[in-house]
């Protein structure tokens, strides 16, 4: 126990009055490693084996996301304290220096109380499709300060957590997972109006990825200046992918009014010249 106890006493460096001994390493070592050991067990316990079976999966993320960050913030401390480190005195001291760094970095800071509200509030979720700035993206990561995205073209998007939480931002899976989409149309004057509403219901019936069959509906709008306006309007599931069904039920819609010879007309302009002579 001597040899042990001198081992551990064991001075490494000196520097004034302050010593750095090798228990004070091995203790840091064991904070960070139990830390490390404790977020893996919450992690897998959390969000794999959804011990709290109340929670949706995003919920448990958000909730693990808030617990390491407050493990972490705890275990820093810790380690600052063990190594002699008063974290109150180290506040106080650098208080003019925290001041200008808090001016300067005050975006990131909006951003990380944006992420805090993110991840307490659940307005967005792991998994949620947001419009921001005219993109949609579905949210992979909601982070502390930024939060990760994937757009339509697959493309990763970075979002800072302020733009989700004081942007306007349209949310089309807040409430529901089904949402209802439209698709506009308009026929040659003179076109069979129940025909065009028949083939209209039946061509979103068609696709796959429509919910809720039986709110199909389809109407007349307006009486356009080259066209009569018609509107269909179906659930989907598929908010992300929505552009793609849209297209595919366009594509039945289109072979449909061929095949009952329904035109789709374009703008025209009669022109009249009128003779100059008197």
């Amino acid at each position: 126990m001597e040899i042990l106890d001198k081992i551990l006493e064991f001075v490494i460096f000196r520097i004034g009055e302050y010593e750095l001994k090798v228990y004070t390493i091995l203790a840091v070592l064991l904070i960070f490693l139990g830390t490390k050991l404790l977020l893996w067990i919450l992690k897998i316990g959390v969000i794999k084996k959804r011990w709290f079976r109340k929670l949706d999966k995003s919920t448990s993320f958000s909730l693990y996301q808030i617990i390491r960050y407050v493990t972490w913030t705890t275990a820093i401390i810790m380690i600052l304290d063990t190594v002699g480190i008063s974290i109150t005195v180290l506040i106080a001291g650098s208080a003019a220096l925290l001041v200008g760094v808090g001016l300067g970095l005050q975006q990131t800071f909006t951003d990380i109380i944006s992420g805090i509200i993110l991840l307490v509030e659940g307005s967005t979720k792991i998994g949620d499709v947001l419009e921001i700035d005219g993109d949609v993206v579905m949210i992979k990561h909601i982070g502390l300060r930024t939060s990760r995205g994937l757009n339509r073209d697959d493309i990763v998007v970075i979002i800072p957590n302020s733009q989700i939480t004081t942007n306007k931002v349209i949310n089309w899976s807040h409430q529901s997972k089904k949402t209802r989409f439209r698709i506009n149309v308009g026929v040659a004057y003179g076109s069979n109006v129940d025909l065009v509403i028949k083939i209209l219901e039946e061509s979103a019936l068609e696709h796959p990825d429509i919910t809720e069959k039986t709110l199909i509906e389809a109407r007349l709008i307006d009486f356009g200046n080259s066209s009569l306006d018609f509107q269909v309007l179906f659930y989907s599931n598929n908010a992300f992918r929505i552009e793609k069904v849209k297209s595919d039920i366009r594509k039945i819609i289109n072979k449909k009014f061929i095949e009952n010879g329904i035109i789709i007309p374009f703008p025209q302009l009669d022109l009249h010249v009128k003779d100059g002579k008197k």
